[in-house]
């Protein structure tokens, strides 16, 4: 069974750091493209970053510059580090693994950017 795990979500002040964590359980991890996606109330599920198989790095301009996306595949993990956030980055988190026409998402972790 397919498990994308998150964890490292939780409530910073403005100007904080998080790293937010995805343990994938899936085979052939490595051929798999990556993204981070987020979800704030009342607002669409956007897409966040973005890690190819073969580590190409994308990001919305909104976190261009502050996110980073990166992934270690023996350890079938993929973290988005989050510096200099601000309120307008709270939402949930997703982790989301995609090859051809297999997609899976985990549950999700909160991110609160609050003073």
């Amino acid at each position: 069974q397919v498990q994308l795990v998150e964890s490292g979500g939780g409530l910073v002040q403005p100007g904080g750091s998080l790293r937010l964590s995805c343990v994938v359980s899936i085979g052939f991890f490595s051929g798999y493209g990556m993204n981070w996606y987020r979800q704030a109330p009342g607002k669409q599920r956007e897409l966040v970053a973005t890690i190819t198989s073969g580590g190409r790095t994308n990001y919305a301009d909104s976190v261009q510059g502050r996110f980073t996306i990166s992934r270690d595949n023996p350890k079938k993990t993929v973290y988005l580090q989050m510096n200099s956030l601000k309120p307008e980055d709270t939402a949930v988190y997703y982790c989301n693994a995609i090859r051809g026409t297999n997609d899976y998402w985990g549950q999700g972790t909160q991110v609160t950017v609050s003073s």
